[in-house]
């Protein structure tokens, strides 16, 4: 039997890949892990987890971007710790950044706070706290 113990890496491919880097690592703090420019693939570190970013232009990458209006995939969750929510979302409008409300949703360690942002090319992540304390 497989278990997951958590997400490994997301792959993404992209249009812009300095805008995206950028993005990752300003700001929402990943730090660059590697490069393989040969194949066309920058690797970040997001927490335990790798975030890779694919240019559309390099050998990995190679292909159309979604149409207008599709998307890679709904949308993909990073765990963060300490979850200051009110610190968050000034991180974010001091970037220039819109987020969603403070929701409640379920993640891999249960129900707690999360917020939906989109980066600059539209897919849509999603920052999660800690499981609420149960009274």
């Amino acid at each position: 039997m497989i278990q997951i113990r958590e997400i490994d890496h997301i792959v993404l491919r992209v249009s812009d890949l300095e805008l995206m880097r950028r993005f990752y690592c300003d700001v929402l703090g990943c730090s660059m892990e590697r490069r393989q420019d040969g194949i066309g693939l920058v690797q970040l570190r997001a927490g335990r987890s790798l975030l890779d970013l694919v240019p559309l232009s390099g050998p990995l990458g190679r292909g159309a971007a979604p149409a207008t209006g599709g998307r890679n995939m709904d949308h993909f969750c990073f765990r963060v710790d300490p979850f200051d929510a009110a610190g968050i979302r000034r991180h974010l409008e001091a970037a220039g950044l819109q987020s969603g409300p403070v929701e409640s949703r379920y993640g891999a360690e249960g129900d707690g706070p999360s917020i939906y942002l989109d980066d600059p090319e539209g897919n849509t992540v999603e920052l999660k706290g800690p499981p609420w304390i149960p009274r």
